[in-house]
């Protein structure tokens, strides 16, 4: 709205899990797919409509998980979508089990005794893929996300924000981080800017979540380079 983006002309791609029922929440054209495959999905729906915003909101399940190859190589091409990732640390509405987000020693269904597995920096590993913009948020820093999801929705090329949000349900349960409003709190205590985090000492960031703006470059776009090198082939056949 704050863009004034064509409603008409941007399209959700839903992952499987909590994280699907946000179609339910928003007006726009959305297509679900099975889990894993948001982004192929996304990535096809760009290719042959580039005109198109594409948005893609799933789960660190989803696209960690069994998406997590997708991920990967949707950065590295650079496809111009904006993926929105859920991140509550474990799978939440299939039964609470261990994701790849799972913090070390977290108790999940799945690890009743605690993760044996380190979990997955999401921003980091998207950074080393290539992706052209990353970010990170919370579901308590409102203003903040609002302002980070404008500015990925500008960039031409692959984008990610990732969203800390509580599953009080699974993950708060299991490990007694107290009720909805008792983890948003702890978001809100346990953030830090990403300006601050470039100079702070290991220890400083011990337990802290680094949000805010990490990776904004340019790079060739994938589907700009496909059209280029179809009409190259068209040429020279």
């Amino acid at each position: 709205d704050a863009l004034g983006l064509d409603q008409d002309k941007t399209v959700l791609v839903n992952g499987i899990g909590c994280s699907g029922r946000t179609a339910a929440y928003l007006d726009f054209d959305v297509f679900k797919g099975t889990h894993g495959r948001a982004i192929p999905v996304a990535t096809g729906i760009k290719l042959f409509r580039p005109e198109l915003n594409v948005v893609v909101m799933a789960g660190d399940g989803d696209l960690a998980a069994i998406g997590g190859n997708h991920l990967i190589h949707a950065a590295r091409r650079n496809i111009d979508i904006l993926v929105i990732l859920f991140n509550n640390q474990i799978y939440g509405m299939t039964g609470g089990q261990v994701s790849p987000t799972t913090p070390l020693g977290a108790i999940a269904s799945t690890a009743p005794y605690g993760s044996p597995e380190r979990a997955f920096d999401l921003c980091e590993l998207a950074k080393g893929a290539g992706a052209t913009y990353v970010a990170r948020g919370t579901s308590y820093h409102v203003r903040q996300l609002t302002k980070l999801f404008t500015a990925a929705l500008q960039h031409k090329g692959f984008a990610m924000v990732e969203v800390i949000s509580p599953c009080p349900q699974q993950y708060g349960r299991y490990n007694q981080r107290g009720d909805a409003a008792e983890m948003l709190f702890w978001l809100r205590d346990h953030a830090i800017p990403f300006v601050r985090a470039r100079d702070a000492s290991p220890e400083m960031l011990r337990d802290k979540l680094i949000v805010g703006e990490m990776v904004n470059v340019h790079a060739p776009e994938g589907v700009d380079e496909q059209r280029r090198l179809a009409v190259k082939a068209r040429k020279e056949t």
